[in-house]
């Protein structure tokens, strides 16, 4: 079986039954477009399926090092790029800020091209969504998120455009930014 195909597949039976938040899609369809973003920017067959299984270990029981064992060192480095160490033990909400610092460190210091890549797809991925509920319900959206404050979502959002600048040339990249300046009401 394809190793793209084979991560779908695991992807979609980790995530089985499980919403985005926000919009109440089968989750599913998030790393899937996650993976057709990444899809775009390069044909890298570990860097799709780290697309596809970007968010598996963060938010299944799936580990770390059953994604190594059935996809390989590579995958596994680059979906542990984008895991958070969401800290179970305390409210979300309350540990956001921390989470989102640590992610940022991480991808400013990496260096490597590959997880600039996914982080794109991913943070793309999102930057849609986000638009899509924001044309329906404006700025009030952030009340259903952890981090409430827009302000602090903003900030998130353009540091990773900053860090993912080197991908500029891609037209995902392009339409990141150009998202950005409208849920941040840039553009209004």
């Amino acid at each position: 079986m394809d190793k793209v195909t084979k991560a779908i597949k695991f992807a979609a039976d980790a995530h089985d039954g499980m919403e985005r938040k926000k919009d109440k899609v089968p989750y599913i369809l998030h790393p899937l477009e996650a993976a057709v973003i990444v899809g775009s920017m390069t044909e890298d067959r570990d860097v799709i399926c780290a697309a596809v299984l970007h968010d598996v270990v963060e938010d299944t029981d799936i580990t770390i090092e059953e994604i190594e064992e059935l996809f390989g060192s590579r995958v596994r480095e680059l979906v542990d790029s984008e895991t958070e160490d969401k800290r179970a033990e305390l409210p979300p909400e309350s540990t956001w800020r921390i989470r989102k610092e640590e992610s940022l460190e991480e991808l400013a210091s990496c260096g490597d091209r590959d997880v600039l890549i996914l982080w794109l797809g991913d943070k793309l991925a999102n930057m849609r969504s986000f638009y899509r509920i924001w044309k329906t319900e404006g700025d009030s959206m952030w009340q259903s998120f952890n981090q409430k404050d827009i302000s602090q979502q903003e900030w998130y959002y353009t540091r990773i455009a900053e860090l993912t600048s080197p991908l500029w040339e891609f037209t995902a990249w392009q339409e990141y930014n150009e998202l950005l300046k409208i849920v941040f009401g840039k553009d209004n």
